[in-house]
């Protein structure tokens, strides 16, 4: 057989791996440009972070009314299983607008290479290093929206489910933020409680897991499980406050145990929860005009504003 024809992996909408390494990606993805979005104000332009890995970012600045106040930060991850996905995606893009506008921040959407071409934890690395050189800017930087508008102590890091677990993991990391927020995040275990789903979708997040990760312990590792035997602790995240978001879908219970954990460990008023009743994954970038899209908002914004 021909390994570059031969299928090791399929996940149904999503990648086809082939035995010979190669991936064909079967999910659309509709890419827009950066400009001026008629409907909010908000300006966009796309940064080139590293051109030697190609990491770039897609930087957002909402109508500037007062030249004296700084604005806070959100650095955020999309989703897209790890394989899939884009900063400059469609959906995406119209949640960055519509998030820097009403929430009167800078954004900064981070374009990370994609397994599994990029194994794990690149992804990790590519949005650390976003992340450093967005704060580097609290000195002096290059770019002048930065330097110009920003309140670098108000920095938060926003991730939606694959993104959500890289939010997460750059958070155990060396450079210490205001918030994190994880939206319906990916995290997956071995151990699953018995009202967890096991349908096509969960089996194959799972078994997506070991072609993304070279070399991973399993369903447990501390990177896809952050309550495993062995994990750092939740004590060790490097922000103020936490919030989850969770939706009706496969990862709910695994978010909602993260959730528990964050009590466990002492986060106390420090950390919310958001739970959409009746809604499906990413319901936000699908359905933004619905009450629970604007109640997610809502919710977003005062965890951002909080203070």
């Amino acid at each position: 057989m021909n390994p570059d024809s031969e299928i090791a992996f399929e996940f149904p909408g999503v990648i086809r791996i082939y035995e010979s390494g190669r991936a064909v990606r079967l999910s659309e993805t509709t890419l827009v440009s950066p400009g001026i979005d008629t409907e909010t104000g908000v300006t966009s332009k796309d940064v080139k972070i590293n051109p030697s890995t190609g990491v770039s970012a897609r930087i957002y600045l909402p109508e500037i009314s007062c030249q004296d106040k700084k604005l806070p930060i959100i650095v955020y991850c999309h989703g897209g299983s790890f394989v899939s996905g884009s900063a400059f995606d469609s959906p995406d893009h119209a949640f960055m607008n519509r998030l820097a506008s009403q929430a009167r921040a800078i954004a900064v959407s981070v374009e990370y290479r994609l397994a599994p071409e990029n194994p794990i934890r690149i992804q990790y690395d590519d949005t650390l290093e976003v992340l450093k050189w967005v704060t580097s800017h609290a000195d002096f930087g290059p770019e002048p929206w930065l330097t110009n508008y920003c309140d670098f102590t108000n920095v938060f890091v926003i991730g939606f489910s694959s993104g959500g677990n890289v939010a997460h993991n750059v958070a155990l990391r060396d450079v210490h933020f205001k918030g994190l927020v994880l939206i319906h995040p990916y995290f997956i275990t071995s151990k699953k409680l018995p009202q967890e789903p096991t349908d096509l979708i969960r089996e194959k997040l799972e078994e997506l897991w070991w072609y993304i990760c070279p070399g991973t312990s399993g369903l447990d590792d501390p990177r896809a499980n952050p309550e495993a035997d062995g994990a750092p602790s939740l004590k060790e995240l490097n922000c103020d406050r936490v919030m989850v978001c969770l939706a009706e879908d496969y990862l709910m219970l695994r978010g909602k145990v993260y959730y528990e954990a964050l009590e466990a460990n002492g986060w106390g008023e420090n950390a919310e929860l958001l739970e959409s009743t009746g809604q499906g994954h990413g319901f936000f970038l699908e359905k933004p005009d619905s009450e629970a899209a604007h109640e997610m908002m809502r919710r977003l914004l005062a965890f951002i504003n909080r203070g």
